[in-house]
């Protein structure tokens, strides 16, 4: 066996899961295969994306790298940075319940509370224009969201008409997502509160998506014409709430988990570099 890789932290924010890598030094780089070869659930740790901590350009936050399963860039990650915050504090890389992560997507302000995180993402923009969602035999018309990442949002009868997203729906029109779109299905459970299912570019169907959640919470708000509320929003690994304040910030809550700490293999590391 070889000598002492990264060191890691393996967990979930409802059951997204993640890599962390600590690199508080900016040692190591981090290659698509290296992230592609983390998250295979076969030869890897097994992960939907991989976040890596270096320090931010500003000298004083943390800086989330983060890929997706593919070792694609993204530009934010909601549950990942809920994890992304605990696994710093765990870490001793911050010692305080409230700071700020640097992302691709800006600034992130951070408040852990017990096991639940909170994250401001920032306000969501939108189009005039619609789009359509193809699933086999069905299709819907979606709405964009950006918060940052791309989302398109349709409201359907049934979860599962969207079948098993093995494969990514076919948005049309393309060029609305010129780097790829996070497909969003939801049904209305109740008042301010829905389900959803996501099939994430560079990933597949997850568990989970942050982002998604809070794309489908603002647009649960324009569908139904609410001007303001808490909305709750169910996904297959749990439930995380959207709050959107009067200046048009949404903050996410939920839960994060740290599952595993370790060690990665540096023989292993630098074979799959």
């Amino acid at each position: 066996m070889g000598g002492a890789g990264p060191s890691f932290l393996k967990g979930h924010g409802t059951e997204n899961d993640f890599v962390v890598l600590l690199d508080p030094e900016s040692g190591f780089g981090l290659t698509e295969r290296q992230v592609r070869a983390l998250c295979d659930r076969h030869r890897g740790l097994g992960a939907d994306g991989v976040l890596r901590a270096i320090p931010a350009e500003n000298g004083t936050d943390w800086f989330m790298d983060y890929r997706n399963a593919d070792g694609s860039v993204a530009e934010m990650c909601g549950n990942g940075a809920r994890l992304f915050a605990l696994a710093l504090r765990d870490a001793g890389l911050v010692t305080s319940d409230a700071f700020t992560l640097q992302t691709r997507g800006g600034a992130r302000p951070v408040t852990i509370s017990g096991d639940e995180v909170s994250v401001g993402m920032g306000a969501a923009t939108s189009s005039a224009a619609q789009v359509t969602v193809f699933v086999a035999r069905h299709h819907w018309t979606a709405t964009p969201v950006w918060v940052p990442n791309p989302h398109a949002v349709a409201f359907v009868d049934d979860l599962a008409d969207a079948g098993d997203l093995v494969n990514a729906p076919e948005v049309t029109p393309a060029s609305t997502f010129a780097n790829g779109v996070n497909v969003e299905f939801v049904v209305e459970r109740g008042a301010a509160h829905v389900a959803m299912r996501v099939h994430e570019r560079g990933v597949g169907e997850t568990r989970s998506c942050g982002t998604g959640a809070v794309a489908v919470a603002w647009a649960w708000r324009q569908h139904s014409g609410v001007e303001s509320a808490t909305v709750r929003v169910d996904v297959p690994g749990g439930t995380v709430h959207v709050e959107e304040r009067p200046d048009g910030d949404l903050i996410l809550r939920g839960p994060a988990v740290i599952v595993a700490r370790g060690v990665i293999d540096d023989q292993w590391w630098k074979e799959n570099a």
